[in-house]
Parts: C-alpha cells; sequence; structure tokens
C-alpha cells in the first residue's frame, strides 16, 4: 500500500482507480493510501455493489465508484470525479488563501501590539518620569528624561514608517494626510 500511495504521489495521474479484488481492507488501505499521500481523485471498481465497503471507501476519499458490470458508466464516474475534484482542489486553495490571509493580519494585529507595548514603555514611562523630574524641581534630570523620551519616540515613528513602506504605503502620503488633519484640528 506504501508504494502504491508513493508513486501514485510521484507520478501525479489525473485519476487513479483502485479494483477492489480478493482483500476489501487491502482496497481500503490503497484508497487511503493514495487520496491521503497523493492528493489524486479515487475511483473503486467493484465486482458487485458492497454498500458497507462504498461507505468506509467514501470515509477514506473515494471520489466515486463503478461496476465491473457497468464498465460503460466509467467514463461518466471520471468525468464527474475530475469536476469535483476540480472543485475541491479550488476550494482548498481559497481555504489556503483565506488561512494566509488570517495568519498575515495576526501577524499585523500582533505587530500593532508590540509598537503599542514599545510606545508606552519607552514613551509615556519617560514622559512620566520628565515630568515628576520636572515636579520635583530637577529641572537637568528632566531634560535628560525628556530628551532621551524624544529619541526613543523618534526612533519608534521611523521604525513604524519604515514597516509601513515594506507594506506598500506611502510615507509621504501619510505625513500630508497626517499634516493636513492636524491643520483641519
Amino acid at each position: 500500500v506504501a508504494e502504491v500511495a508513493a508513486l501514485t504521489a510521484r507520478e501525479r495521474p489525473d485519476v487513479a482507480f483502485v479494483g477492489l479484488g480478493d482483500s476489501s481492507e487491502h482496497a481500503l488501505g490503497l484508497v487511503s493510501g493514495i487520496a491521503g499521500e497523493s492528493y489524486c481523485p479515487v475511483i473503486a471498481i467493484l465486482p458487485a455493489f458492497n454498500s458497507d465497503w462504498v461507505a468506509e471507501a467514501a470515509k477514506r476519499g473515494v471520489f466515486a465508484y463503478v461496476l465491473e458490470t457497468r464498465a460503460d458508466e466509467l467514463q461518466g464516474a471520471i468525468d464527474i470525479t475530475l469536476h469535483r475534484f476540480a472543485e475541491l482542489t479550488s476550494l482548498r486553495g481559497a481555504i489556503d488563501r483565506r488561512s494566509a490571509d488570517d495568519d498575515k493580519e495576526k501577524e499585523a494585529a500582533s505587530l500593532r501590539q508590540r509598537h503599542a507595548l514599545e510606545l508606552h514603555d519607552s514613551v509615556v514611562q519617560g514622559l512620566v518620569t520628565a515630568q515628576l523630574a520636572h515636579d520635583l524641581g530637577r529641572q537637568d534630570e528632566s531634560r535628560v528624561a525628556l530628551l532621551a523620551t524624544l529619541e526613543r519616540a523618534k526612533g519608534i515613528v521611523s521604525r513604524s514608517l519604515t514597516e509601513l513602506e515594506a507594506d506598500g504605503h506611502s510615507t509621504r502620503g501619510l505625513i500630508r494626510d497626517a499634516a493636513s488633519r492636524h491643520v483641519d484640528g
């Protein structure tokens, strides 16, 4: 079974056929291996209808079955299988794209959270320190804290602008928009 699954994965046929043969369990193993490892649609060829086997094969990934006595229906089964497999592939692609978009959004949210924490830790606390030193009459300590906080704030803004540019945003447009809001406000 493992060799058939690996061979199918390597050869990449449009459709794989599994005959029931002497062992229904062996055939089910083939269906599982091919459907799971090679991402290839499977059609089963049965000597006679067996509802239990068909139900189990469907759980394991078989797309269709054809009775040996009705081989004339094989082309129809192939056509339907290829159509359904194309739909499944398209759906999986859409899910993968959505998942990638979700991952990007989670990363962006995490980055915004880190920036907010950095802003709080670096700037807000620095300003509080400067204000406290000022209120205590320690002007030199207040000035040092204020200048250090200003440098940290510049670094945060610079990194943020670089990240926005990397994401395709125009920093000139962002600065222009911010300036116009400041004038309007």
